[in-house]
């Protein structure tokens, strides 16, 4: 981490340090806890088997039976990180028990209070997001071993079995690759703020290849993730009640409003690394996408998102590499939004194995005897069809963002 201290150059205007950000995990929390002191056993009890109490259809009743418990035990970000985590599935849980036919207008006071106190105190929103779902949500099996997926782990898990921990810890393993990017755009940024050509094209040419690496690292999606498991299962367990037909009136936290609050799901969208990419580059999205795109930064912890405006603040990237007239830059500029575009097709590419024709497939399993290979658990969410989790018409989204990245192209 950069640092000033007695007889030390004063740090660079630009450090990692000064955004909650790790030199070994970007936005990862690094080291999460996984367990909350003692007088939140009763959270962490009813947290550690959620797929059997959702299962069972006990979940509801296990919540009401819950003591209301105060907040002011809990010290520290990582105890914070953990609550918020675990009152997020819990809620998620309650929420969609039954399915999208099955949705409830209030959460009781003794999951709502706890869960609106921890969320204003981290300055994120109260319900399950990214910086939950991932980037507090792992743990080492061996603790001295490597952040591969065979020592990797959840903290709290939901209904979706093996196919639910592969899609929290690739997307956990995207963040991870994304780590010497993050490095390379405060190198880029203090470069550019020196005149330094020669360290801002080294720091462009780490950035291209961070990107691929993510690319990398969505790809293992395919290995670990079964597609019905996440249309069927898993995905429902993500969505918000903004934009969500299932609860068009959004939900009443019983004993901090009356009136009910909209939230979107959680969203690779609320990810602030493809933010800060898109920001260092000069990737103008168009207004709609601009408008999803900047209301899921609500979603981040306010120092990542602080990370992104910063870099907004910046010397305009793709300006001096345009009045540089230098060839060299210029290539490894678009290098980097070429590959931040091919990270993007990835992604649209899964999108539409795991939603498209895993909605196809469901349906057509919808009309089959289910004796065949037994009913999947839970009724295929059709509502959310054509939508992503966070609430946006996942497609028209996807590609849009996709093409003007391309267009941030700079023409040689």
């Amino acid at each position: 981490m950069a640092a000033s201290g007695e007889g030390e150059e004063s740090p660079l205007p630009f450090a990692l340090s000064r955004f909650q950000l790790s030199e070994d995990y970007g936005f990862l929390l690094p080291n999460p806890l996984t367990e909350l002191p003692a007088p939140y056993g009763p959270w962490m009890d009813i947290a550690s088997s959620l797929p059997q109490l959702i299962a069972g259809h006990q979940l509801r009743s296990r919540v009401h039976q819950m003591p209301q418990l105060s907040t002011r035990d809990l010290s520290g970000r990582e105890e914070l990180h953990l609550a918020h985590l675990v009152l997020s599935f819990l809620t998620m849980g309650y929420l969609w028990q039954e399915g999208e036919e099955g949705t409830v207008k209030v959460l009781p006071r003794n999951l709502a209070i706890p869960f609106w106190e921890v969320s204003q105190s981290l300055g994120l929103p109260p319900i399950l997001s990214h910086a939950d779902f991932v980037l507090a949500n792992w743990k080492r099996k061996t603790p001295s071993g490597p952040l591969e997926i065979e020592n990797l782990d959840t903290i709290i898990s939901l209904p979706g079995g093996e196919s639910l921990r592969g899609f929290i810890l690739v997307t956990l393993l995207v963040e991870k690759a994304a780590v010497p990017g993050i490095k390379a755009i405060v190198r880029a940024i203090n470069a550019l703020l020196q005149l330094d050509e020669e360290t801002l094209h080294k720091a462009l040419q780490e950035l291209a290849e961070a990107i691929g690496d993510m690319s990398k690292a969505l790809r293992r999606m395919h290995d670990y993730v079964d597609p019905a498991v996440f249309y069927s299962v898993i995905r429902i367990f993500l969505s918000g009640w903004k934009d969500n037909p299932a609860m068009p009136d959004g939900l009443v936290y019983e004993g901090v409003s009356a009136e009910p609050m909209a939230y979107s799901g959680g969203s690779a969208a609320q990810s602030t690394v493809l933010h800060a990419f898109d920001e260092l580059l000069g990737i103008r999205h168009s207004e709609e996408s601009t408008a999803f795109l900047h209301r899921m930064r609500d979603y981040m912890p306010p120092p990542h998102r602080a990370f992104v405006e910063e870099i907004q603040r910046a010397p305009s990237l793709k300006q001096h590499v345009l009045s540089s007239r230098n060839g060299q830059l210029c290539t490894a500029f678009n290098r980097c939004v070429s590959a931040l575009a091919d990270f993007r097709t990835h992604h649209i590419t899964i999108v539409t194995k795991y939603i498209t024709t895993a909605a196809a497939k469901a349906k057509a399993r919808s009309g089959e005897p289910t004796d065949k290979a037994g009913p999947l658990p839970g009724k295929p969410p059709s509502l959310l069809e054509a939508k992503g989790t966070g609430g946006s018409h996942i497609f028209r989204f996807l590609k849009s963002v996709r093409d003007t990245t391309r267009e941030g192209m700079i023409s040689v």
